[in-house]
């Protein structure tokens, strides 16, 4: 496998350069340089099988020329070791669970898939590989999880104080060992620019081995290609419209669905489904990017106000915005629609989404509004466990929500964390004392 920058001014790099290195010299995001198409023959060995099963077909096109097809089989074994279920909840609607893995939360995919990944491949570079993660709630708990206790690596994730819910932070606190936590008095975007700060540092990555557990890593990026192709080998019956809605903060999880299409799967639509921070669905409407700071919603994690993935969506479109348009529909929804729609879903189904769940759901109602005739299948993508919001549901509802016994672990564990400004000398700083 061979990756570009998306910025076209760095040399290509390997899938073992990319992975370690996180982003390219110039700043810009690794891409595939050739994303293969899944001939038919494939696609039609996938319904029936096991997650794992598929992972590896997909893994297998990818990058099976940069890892052993055994190598890989092992990883997507071991990465993906719990139930993806596809619950159906109208005549023509579907949600896919994606949060039974360890921290409850769709980023375990992507973190255990990566940290297996990393394991895969001999070092390089005998120094300790320091990790920076910026999260806006859930890929700070799978990174910490899916990277505990990985010997010669350290991690370090930055959150913004106030903006997590309680077990979001919990998830990043209580682990210690390999796992730092720092509380940044300032929003997701802050802590994003601090990462990105980092990177760009020549003189800290001289001295430290650096790279990123982030959605910028495209060892995160590949795996959530996967579950594109699981949820439509698990639908009842093959119609003639798939329709995707997919809860959007940085934009990863539209990237993999719009790589998941260009390999081969028959998507018809892809709805980026937003809380306020709409910047991206702006975009589609008005041709400009406008960036600005973050709102703070009940969608926490999709609280982003400059999107990194933003520019792999610009790149696997070469920078035609109409040819976008064909294929993602934008739309942005308030806290008060997300309450309505969680309270409508439950009450018409006995079904409880998350808050970034409910996003979604408005997004696939907006984008089936659109269509016309024809038999389809909407899916949306249900990224957290409901019961990591606690605070938001009434309490019917809340009486319905059981958490697994994996968190109630955490209830008496202590916290640790470090608080800083949202400023990138104190990270900086951090990170040369705690390497010597």
């Amino acid at each position: 496998m061979k990756l570009y920058s998306t910025r076209q001014k760095a040399p290509e790099a390997s899938l073992q350069q990319a992975l370690f290195a996180g982003m390219p010299a110039d700043q810009g995001l690794y891409m595939p340089v050739a994303i293969p198409r899944l001939p038919v023959e494939t696609l039609n060995l996938m319904e029936g099988l096991a997650f794992p099963e598929i992972a590896f077909l997909i893994a297998q096109a990818l990058i099976g020329d940069s890892v052993e097809d055994q190598v890989l089989k092992e990883i997507t074994r071991e990465a993906f070791s719990f139930p993806v279920p596809l619950r159906q909840i109208g005549e023509n609607e579907y949600v896919l669970e994606l949060f039974h893995g360890p921290s409850l939360a769709f980023k375990d995919f992507g973190a255990r898939f990566m940290s297996r990944l990393m394991g895969s491949f001999p070092s390089l570079d005998k120094r300790e590989l320091q990790i920076l993660v910026a999260t806006s709630g859930d890929t700070g708990g799978a990174v910490a999880m899916g990277f505990y206790g990985v010997p010669g690596i350290r991690v370090t994730i930055l959150y913004p104080s106030g903006r997590v819910s309680n077990l979001q932070e919990k998830q990043m606190t209580t682990l210690g060992g390999n796992i730092r936590a720092l509380e940044v008095a300032g929003s997701f975007d802050d802590c994003q620019g601090m990462v990105k700060q980092a990177f760009a540092d020549r003189s800290l990555n001289q001295e430290l081995r650096l790279s990123s557990a982030n959605s910028i890593n495209i060892g995160r990026l590949i795996p959530q290609i996967f579950y594109y192709f699981y949820g439509w080998a698990c639908l009842p019956a093959r119609k003639s419209a798939l329709y995707y809605s997919v809860p959007s903060g940085n934009f990863g999880n539209l990237v993999a669905g719009l790589m998941a299409w260009k390999m081969g799967l028959p998507i018809t639509r892809l709805a980026a489904s937003t809380n306020a921070n709409d910047v991206v669905p702006q975009w589609l409407i008005s041709g400009e990017y406008r960036p600005r700071p973050s709102v703070h919603t009940l969608s926490t994690a999709m609280d982003v106000g400059n999107p990194s993935n933003f520019e792999r969506i610009v790149s696997l479109f070469q920078g035609d915005r109409e040819l976008v348009k064909s294929m993602v529909s934008g739309y942005s929804f308030s806290d008060e629609e997300t309450r309505q729609a969680i309270r409508r879903v439950y009450d018409r189904t006995g079904y409880i989404l998350c808050p970034h769940s409910a996003v979604a759901w408005l997004g696939l109602q907006a984008l089936t509004a659109e269509k016309r005739g024809g038999q389809y299948a909407a899916v949306l993508l249900a990224t957290a466990h409901p019961g990591k919001f606690p605070d938001i549901y009434d309490a019917d509802m809340a009486s319905q929500i059981h958490l697994p016994e994996l968190d109630f672990n955490m209830q008496g564990a202590q916290q640790i964390s470090v608080k800083i400004a949202a400023e990138y000398s104190g990270l900086r700083r951090i990170l040369l004392e705690s390497s010597r």
